[in-house]
């Protein structure tokens, strides 16, 4: 990286509390909770429920459980963000390259400052979110929008069939299967999030079929050899289904007896994978029968891919248009989250990328704009 580079990219991932502790937990989820993008009940009520219910009990609880998997250099997503970042950088090194979490440190806001104070003119915004949610992506986009004064802002939108990124999750399946087996069935298991914002607009279900398709097309998979479902459920209202949970009990009882009780779960550390890490210590694998080894597999930090085989992509190319900065951002959103085409589920805009974009390339990353 040169000290007078003027063009940056922001890594954004969902964050983390700074330390396991129950203080430190408790200000990293009243920060995420009180995201309108992720709990839209009203505030007089949602406040107070917040704060002198949910978080007082689910601190504590929280705490252990990053206790649990605590790594010496810090939170497992905090370290492997910083680790991409550094990965990414030795391969831009014309930019300027960082990190940054949507809740928690380092913040969005004091990245974007500190560059702006340096003389960064441009900034590219990738969020490490593949397929696009307004509770996610849409997110950080507020935070972008607000932060990102006198910047010239591209924003990748998301990148659910992208080539690159199909070939990565591709290449990590590969690898596992070769060293532990393939298994007779592939669980896709995806964050979920409440019906209501499905029905409402959010294209996220679209985008993960989308992905999972791609995917299930590269490795060669038939009808019957896979299942797409959803994970984390929180509270009593519906949410997307399949449910993980419910998916992985009927197999259970669907396979009686047990023909292999002792199993190897392969698992890229980012948020997500956390069901399936904290099932080991919270005893719920042992619940049914099984002994369960749980191991990081390829993908968690690229270096290491590199020295495995494992194909290491560029940034994938977005698939639209769009600036943040300038009177006209208001407008053009508002013309696209009133434009039937843009909010069609699943409607992708521009072409999809063929083969790696080198760093001339990423000068000229066009998002869309739109919700």
């Amino acid at each position: 990286m040169t000290d007078t580079s003027s063009t940056a990219l922001l890594i954004v991932n969902l964050g983390t509390p700074e330390a396991p502790t129950p203080r430190a937990v408790r200000r990293y989820l009243a920060e995420f909770l009180h995201d309108h993008r992720v709990v839209q009940l009203t505030r007089w009520l949602w406040c107070p429920l917040l704060h002198f219910i949910i978080l007082p009990l689910r601190g504590p609880k929280a705490a252990a459980k990053y206790a649990s998997i605590w790594m010496p250099e810090g939170s497992p997503l905090a370290v492997y963000t910083r680790r991409l970042a550094g990965a990414v950088q030795d391969r831009l090194p014309g930019w300027r390259v960082q990190e940054a979490m949507r809740y928690g440190e380092p913040s969005i806001g004091s990245r974007l400052q500190a560059w702006r104070a340096e003389g960064v003119q441009k900034v590219v915004v990738l969020p490490l979110y593949p397929q696009y949610s307004t509770t996610t992506t849409e997110s950080v986009r507020d935070v972008v929008t607000r932060e990102a004064r006198g910047l010239d802002v591209r924003f990748i939108e998301d990148y659910p069939v992208d080539p690159g990124w199909v070939a990565a999750v591709v290449g990590s399946i590969r690898s596992w299967r070769a060293e532990h087996g393939a298994g007779e069935h592939l669980l896709f298991s995806y964050h979920g999030l409440p019906q209501r914002l499905a029905r409402n607009g959010d294209p996220y279900p679209q985008r993960c079929e989308a992905s999972t398709r791609a995917i299930v097309q590269a490795l060669g998979l038939r009808d019957g050899e896979w299942t797409l479902t959803y994970q984390s459920r929180f509270g009593k209202e519906r949410w997307l289904e399949p449910a993980t949970d419910a998916t992985l009990q009927a197999m259970a009882q669907d396979k009686a007896p047990l023909e292999k009780k002792d199993l190897k779960i392969g698992f890229i550390p980012i948020t997500c994978a956390t069901p399936l890490i904290m099932a080991h210590p919270l005893g719920f694998y042992k619940q049914q029968g099984l002994n369960v080894e749980v191991t990081k597999t390829a993908g968690a930090d690229p270096r290491q891919d590199d020295e495995q085989g494992v194909r290491r992509h560029a940034l994938p190319e977005p698939h639209a248009a769009g600036h943040l900065d300038g009177p006209g951002f208001e407008r053009d959103a508002h013309e696209r989250r009133h434009d039937p085409e843009h909010q069609r589920p699943g409607h992708h805009a521009g072409p999809e990328t063929q083969g790696q974009p080198g760093p001339e390339e990423l000068e000229g990353l066009q998002v869309r704009d739109s919700v």
